[in-house]
């Protein structure tokens, strides 16, 4: 069993997320000693990881909570959350193919600056480096 602090050393979710995700249900089946201190499983460290999946490609606590309530019921509900988990990963593509465009261009970018660098050029795209033109 883990404590909330051992979890989010596991995770990388801080504990103050992790706190509010047990608030909202997201974690159904955490126990909790005699202190009322949280305990975690290896099962609830599974809630964890699809919880923190879903969130980091912008899923709504709404719909996390839906799906995790479908989890409970059961195999009737493997359709439901099948499509949620096609949906999410459709999201996750576009954000992924949104990530690699703006590496490309960052590639590019720290290229360019490093040929400036090299060839001790002048940036000529930079505006403040064009020459002004009497008007």
């Amino acid at each position: 069993m883990y404590t909330i602090k051992e979890v989010s050393e596991k995770t990388g979710v801080s504990e103050h997320t992790l706190r509010f995700w047990a608030k909202s249900g997201f974690f159904p089946f955490v126990q909790r000693d005699n202190n009322n201190v949280r305990l975690f499983s290896e099962n609830d460290l599974d809630w964890v990881n699809i919880v923190k999946c879903l969130r980091s490609v912008g899923v709504e606590n709404k719909a996390i909570k839906k799906y995790i309530d479908l989890c409970i019921v059961g195999d009737s509900t493997i359709k439901d959350r099948y499509e949620i988990i096609k949906s999410t990963k459709q999201k996750a593509m576009e954000k992924f193919c949104e990530l690699k465009n703006q590496l490309d261009l960052l590639n590019y970018k720290e290229n360019f600056y490093k040929n400036l660098i090299d060839k001790k050029l002048k940036d000529t795209w930079n505006p403040i480096n064009k020459t002004k033109t009497n008007v």
